[in-house]
């Protein structure tokens, strides 16, 4: 028996009743599917999938997410391949489509992200944990307490060097700085460039990934920007959708009550 869905960018899809055949192109998702006790199922995940680690050292790896090796998905016979319209490329999803059903999220809010995870969990079976998993997000989100005089710190969130490119709006970065009720100084939508330029920010922030920033890069940021606080931050728990959210609030009530010093 099979049923249909629709994927977050309003694609329907057919698939399998109950899915034993899983690919996964998007690290946060892959994550998601091991939470969601879906170890027997998953077949295939990405060379970026480095959670869990037993998954990482064991399970086959489909190329990279923005290069996916089409052969080897082929090998591996999937039912069902779950991906995401900005970590894989608009190439690589058509010809996956003829491989098997694709059902891809676009995450920018964290709504979006807990629709996500209900979504994946009733294509999968597993609407119960996943509920359970949504409930846990929000309330652990609800906890976060920010000292009075945070509510207006402006933020840059900087993702890359050589050119410096930042996190700005519609991105899930973006939601998670406002979830936790900062500014972000970037107006402009997506990834775009810095200049390095100062325009009167509180906090640098300076990721762990995609471009993994150092204590060096914080030292001669510092000095460029001396009334600035700059400081490198966890880049997983800022940009990945999914149940690693579980984990992000107590990291960034830590963070806030380190600024606060």
């Amino acid at each position: 028996m099979n049923r249909s869905f629709v994927d977050q960018l309003g694609s329907t899809i057919v698939v399998p009743s109950n899915p034993k055949r899983i690919i996964s192109l998007v690290p946060s998702q892959t994550e998601l599917l091991y939470d969601l006790d879906l170890g027997d199922r998953v077949v295939g995940i990405t060379k970026f999938c480095i959670h869990p680690k037993r998954w990482f050292e064991t399970k086959t790896r489909v190329g990279g997410t923005k290069k996916i090796a089409i052969e080897k998905v082929i090998e591996l016979q999937p039912d069902l391949i779950i991906g995401n319209k900005e970590e894989n490329t608009k190439e690589d999803i058509e010809k996956l489509r003829k491989i098997a059903p694709v059902w891809l999220s676009d995450i920018n809010t964290f709504d979006s992200a807990l629709e996500m995870i209900d979504a994946v969990g009733a294509l999968t079976n597993t609407g119960t944990a996943a509920e359970a998993l949504i409930g846990e997000i929000k309330r652990s989100f609800e906890s976060i307490t920010l000292a009075s005089d945070h509510q207006a710190k402006r933020v840059r969130y900087l993702i890359w060097k050589d050119p410096y490119y930042q996190a700005g709006r519609s991105t899930f970065i973006d939601a998670l700085i406002q979830k936790i009720g900062w500014i972000n100084c970037t107006t402009e939508e997506r990834y775009p460039e810095w200049n390095g330029k100062d325009d009167s920010m509180d906090y640098l922030l300076l990721s762990s990934e995609p471009y993994p920033f150092s204590h060096s890069d914080v030292e001669h940021l510092q000095q460029l920007f001396p009334s600035v606080k700059v400081i490198l931050v966890d880049g997983e728990l800022f940009s990945w959708y999914g149940s690693r959210m579980r984990l992000a609030p107590v990291y960034f009530q830590r963070l806030i009550d380190q600024l606060a010093c």
